[in-house]
């Protein structure tokens, strides 16, 4: 019964639980000091990309524990897609948009985030790719055995 959780990610997922109130706490102060100094669509799209940020950071790291450390491959392939799609491109969005007047603070824990979502879509994609092949053999070799049992062979 081999381990096919990925010990890599798990941590990267630990330290991600950790930062993530230090990451929000700092971004929405800078959010607030350089509120009044933003053209009104920027104010619209930092506080829509806050809100959708910090929902799906809360559903993206329960996935991503729970696909992890149980081996649910539906669970783990939520938690890539979510830090794939939404996560990363907004991160990036907010780290290279010098537009939203970037703060030199607000930069760098956005680049240790980016850092952070970078490394997991890696690690989930190759623990991913590892749990469905195993799986897969798993299958292949139950139902090898079923069928064994049904048709006995000579003698």
């Amino acid at each position: 019964c081999e381990i096919l959780s990925s010990l890599p990610l798990q941590m990267s997922l630990y330290f991600n639980v950790y930062f993530f109130p230090f990451w929000w706490l700092i971004t929405v102060t800078i959010l607030y000091l350089k509120y009044p100094v933003l053209s009104d669509y920027y104010k619209f799209i930092l506080v829509t990309i806050m809100i959708l940020v910090s929902l799906t950071e809360l559903i993206r790291l329960y996935l991503g524990y729970v696909g992890n450390l149980l081996e649910k491959v539906p669970e783990l392939a939520g938690f890539w897609l979510l830090t794939l799609l939404p996560q990363l491109p907004i991160i990036l969005f907010l780290l290279f948009n010098d537009s939203l007047k970037i703060h030199s603070l607000e930069r760098a824990v956005h680049i240790i985030f980016a850092a952070f979502l970078s490394f997991q879509v890696v690690a989930a994609f190759f623990t991913l790719k590892r749990m469905v092949n195993t799986l897969a053999t798993r299958f292949r070799l139950t139902e090898f055995h079923r069928l064994e049992e049904q048709c006995p062979g000579p003698g």
